[in-house]
Protein backbone atom coordinates (compact mmCIF):
# COMPACT_ATOMS: atom_id res chain seq x y z
CA UNK A 1 0.00 0.00 0.00
CA UNK A 2 1.55 3.49 -0.83
CA UNK A 3 0.58 6.59 0.67
CA UNK A 4 0.72 9.82 -0.71
CA UNK A 5 0.35 13.66 0.43
CA UNK A 6 -2.89 15.25 0.70
CA UNK A 7 -1.20 18.59 0.90
CA UNK A 8 2.56 19.87 0.85
CA UNK A 9 3.46 23.52 1.92
CA UNK A 10 6.40 25.12 1.62
CA UNK A 11 6.81 28.11 4.71
CA UNK A 12 9.86 29.98 3.37
CA UNK A 13 10.08 32.47 5.78
CA UNK A 14 10.75 29.97 8.43
CA UNK A 15 12.26 27.54 6.27
CA UNK A 16 9.52 24.76 6.84
CA UNK A 17 8.48 22.13 4.85
CA UNK A 18 4.74 20.91 5.65
CA UNK A 19 3.28 17.68 4.56
CA UNK A 20 0.12 16.03 5.45
CA UNK A 21 -0.64 12.51 4.12
CA UNK A 22 -3.70 10.20 3.52
CA UNK A 23 -2.96 8.25 7.17
CA UNK A 24 -3.85 11.54 8.82
CA UNK A 25 0.46 12.13 9.67
CA UNK A 26 1.52 15.59 9.20
CA UNK A 27 5.00 16.08 9.33
CA UNK A 28 6.98 19.97 9.50
CA UNK A 29 10.26 18.91 7.77
CA UNK A 30 13.34 21.88 8.32
CA UNK A 31 14.42 22.71 4.93
CA UNK A 32 17.83 21.97 6.48
CA UNK A 33 17.31 18.83 7.95
CA UNK A 34 15.50 17.26 3.94
CA UNK A 35 19.16 19.37 2.79
CA UNK A 36 21.31 16.98 4.56
CA UNK A 37 19.12 13.38 4.06
CA UNK A 38 18.46 14.74 0.78
CA UNK A 39 18.36 10.73 -1.88
CA UNK A 40 20.94 11.84 -4.30
CA UNK A 41 23.55 10.65 -4.63
CA UNK A 42 25.92 13.44 -3.80
CA UNK A 43 24.48 13.54 -0.52
CA UNK A 44 23.98 9.42 0.53
CA UNK A 45 26.88 8.72 -2.18
CA UNK A 46 26.79 5.70 -4.58
CA UNK A 47 26.15 2.81 -2.09
CA UNK A 48 26.22 2.03 1.39
CA UNK A 49 28.10 3.73 3.98
CA UNK A 50 29.68 5.68 1.22
CA UNK A 51 27.34 8.90 2.36
CA UNK A 52 28.92 12.26 2.33
CA UNK A 53 27.85 14.73 5.63
CA UNK A 54 26.77 18.16 5.02
CA UNK A 55 28.05 20.62 6.92
CA UNK A 56 27.45 24.51 7.31
CA UNK A 57 23.33 23.93 6.00
CA UNK A 58 21.84 26.00 8.95
CA UNK A 59 20.75 28.86 6.70
CA UNK A 60 19.41 26.64 3.72
CA UNK A 61 16.28 27.49 2.42
CA UNK A 62 14.05 26.07 -0.29
CA UNK A 63 13.59 28.08 -3.68
CA UNK A 64 10.95 25.94 -5.19
CA UNK A 65 9.21 22.61 -5.35
CA UNK A 66 8.61 20.40 -8.57
CA UNK A 67 6.37 17.53 -9.40
CA UNK A 68 8.09 14.68 -10.32
CA UNK A 69 4.87 12.37 -11.71
CA UNK A 70 2.51 11.40 -9.48
CA UNK A 71 5.47 9.80 -6.92
CA UNK A 72 7.90 12.43 -5.56
CA UNK A 73 8.84 16.20 -5.37
CA UNK A 74 12.58 17.70 -6.52
CA UNK A 75 13.62 20.30 -4.19
CA UNK A 76 15.66 23.03 -5.64
CA UNK A 77 17.40 24.11 -2.55
CA UNK A 78 19.06 27.47 -2.51
CA UNK A 79 22.41 26.26 -2.07
CA UNK A 80 22.09 24.93 -5.56
CA UNK A 81 21.57 21.87 -4.74
CA UNK A 82 18.75 20.09 -7.21
CA UNK A 83 19.56 16.45 -7.55
CA UNK A 84 17.48 15.08 -4.22
CA UNK A 85 13.92 13.34 -5.96
CA UNK A 86 12.09 13.26 -2.50
CA UNK A 87 9.53 10.59 -3.04
CA UNK A 88 6.19 9.91 -0.88
CA UNK A 89 7.95 7.17 1.47
CA UNK A 90 10.81 8.74 1.43
CA UNK A 91 9.13 12.04 2.93
CA UNK A 92 7.15 9.50 5.02
CA UNK A 93 9.89 8.13 6.94
CA UNK A 94 11.92 11.42 6.98
CA UNK A 95 8.87 12.76 8.85
CA UNK A 96 7.89 9.70 11.14
CA UNK A 97 11.77 9.41 11.78
CA UNK A 98 12.82 12.87 12.36
CA UNK A 99 13.51 13.17 15.83
CA UNK A 100 16.45 10.06 15.51
CA UNK A 101 17.47 11.16 12.40
CA UNK A 102 18.22 14.62 13.93
CA UNK A 103 19.87 13.90 16.43
CA UNK A 104 21.99 11.22 14.09
CA UNK A 105 23.08 14.25 12.24
CA UNK A 106 23.92 16.70 15.08
CA UNK A 107 26.15 13.66 16.59
CA UNK A 108 28.31 13.29 13.07
CA UNK A 109 28.47 16.65 13.34
CA UNK A 110 29.49 17.13 16.42
CA UNK A 111 32.21 13.69 16.19
CA UNK A 112 33.40 15.51 12.82
CA UNK A 113 34.43 18.92 15.14
CA UNK A 114 31.79 20.79 13.41
CA UNK A 115 29.77 22.92 15.85
CA UNK A 116 25.75 23.82 15.13
CA UNK A 117 23.32 25.89 16.52
CA UNK A 118 21.11 23.13 17.93
CA UNK A 119 24.15 22.06 19.89
CA UNK A 120 24.66 25.37 21.85
CA UNK A 121 23.46 25.29 25.36
CA UNK A 122 22.06 28.89 25.85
Amino acid sequence: MSIRPTEINLHKQSRILEIAFEDGARFHLPAEYLRVYSPSAEVQGHGPGQGVLQIGKEDVNIDSIVPVGNYAIQLYFDDNHNTGIFSWPTLYELGANQTQYWQEYLQKLEAAGHGHSALKQH
